[in-house]
């Protein structure tokens, strides 16, 4: 990935760990470590960062512009989780495509899976675009 496009992560995103691992035009991944701190009570890993992966790898999936230095943003307007599976894995890997959408919202998909593929959850998302 071009390292031009890979922003300074934010407070939440360093808190979680998450990062940025590919990105193009109505598409992107990131990955998250599974780490002890986002267990729920169960010992599972929290459905809230599947979640969080989601909103985030759909939002960039409609943000991309294409050059560096013009940054596209976007509020969520509504998300949907469904969750599948249960992983045992070390890393999860979030993707979601940009599936249509305007000149002021937008809609995605995205699944999230583990390093062996095991679906764990996927989403679809609306998007509206706002300034910096």
């Amino acid at each position: 990935m071009d390292r031009r496009f890979v922003e300074e992560p934010y407070p939440f995103q360093s808190h979680l760990g998450f990062n940025l691992t590919e990105w193009r035009e109505g598409f992107a991944r990131f990955e998250q470590p599974t780490l002890e701190h986002l267990g729920n009570r169960h010992g599972n890993l929290h459905g809230g960062v599947h979640a969080t992966l989601l909103d985030t790898a759909m939002g960039y999936a409609g943000c991309w512009t294409g050059d560096p230095d013009r940054r596209q943003m976007a509020l969520t307007l509504s998300l949907t989780v469904n969750y599948l599976g249960r992983s045992e894995g070390q890393r999860m890997i979030a993707e979601a495509r940009l599936t249509g959408g305007g000149r002021r919202s937008f809609f995605a998909e995205g699944e999230v899976r583990d390093e062996d593929g095991v679906v764990l959850a996927t989403g679809s998302g609306v998007f509206r675009y706002r300034d910096g």
